[in-house]
């Protein structure tokens, strides 16, 4: 799949960071989950977010083979099982923690599989202000390095000051995703943000 740059501003509406490509490859195998606008206590949706993620992980774990990766004891199902429960749930908590509750609008994850990668597609609907602050974010883990931002990020963690984002970090720096985000301001409501991450897991 061809690589997109760092930021492209598309129009005054449009933004898209990293590795977002507007357009994939057509396939067969994908599944898609949406939540609706959850009244739910807090505390029941981080849990159905997290079952959705592991349901994820194991429905598609079942597409690779078993047989143990060289010089590991863990199987390759195991791998992908692992791997896709993990970023499918810290897209999903990102997805709540950026959303706009006014916007009373779902936030829906979609997964599709391909010969050499999956893709996580994850889409929210946030307020401007939210939005300001995640392309922060956002432009500083793209021009950072890596291992010195998550060095740096767990000193935060540790001292209890700021957002940590470690999660995105992992992804990247443990399971090698590549990341992408599309924010569109919506004609009808420019209070109101359409965010996509997109995450490209090779297998």
């Amino acid at each position: 799949m061809p690589e997109a740059p760092n930021m492209i501003p598309v129009s005054d509406r449009i933004k898209i960071y990293g590795t977002f490509l507007e357009t994939l490859p057509p396939n067969e195998e994908y599944l898609t989950l949406q939540f609706s606008p959850a009244r739910a206590p807090r505390s029941r949706r981080w849990k159905n977010y997290g079952l959705s993620a592991d349901f994820l992980g194991g429905y598609f774990a079942e597409f690779f083979p078993g047989d143990t990766l060289p010089g590991s004891q863990i199987n390759r199902q195991d791998t992908a099982r692992a791997a896709i429960s993990y970023i499918a749930n810290e897209l999903l908590e990102n997805a709540v923690k950026y959303s706009d509750s006014v916007a009373n609008l779902p936030i829906v994850i979609t997964l599709k599989l391909y010969p050499e990668q999956i893709v996580i597609e994850v889409t929210n609907h946030a307020s401007p202000k939210a939005v300001a602050g995640y392309q922060q974010f956002i432009e500083t883990l793209l021009d950072a390095d890596i291992d010195d931002l998550y060095t740096r990020q767990l000193e935060k963690t540790a001292l209890g000051s700021g957002v940590s984002s470690l999660g995105i970090l992992t992804m990247v720096k443990d399971y090698a995703a590549e990341l992408g985000w599309r924010f569109q301001v919506q004609t009808l409501n420019p209070n109101v943000t359409r965010v996509q991450v997109m995450a490209h897991l090779s297998i």
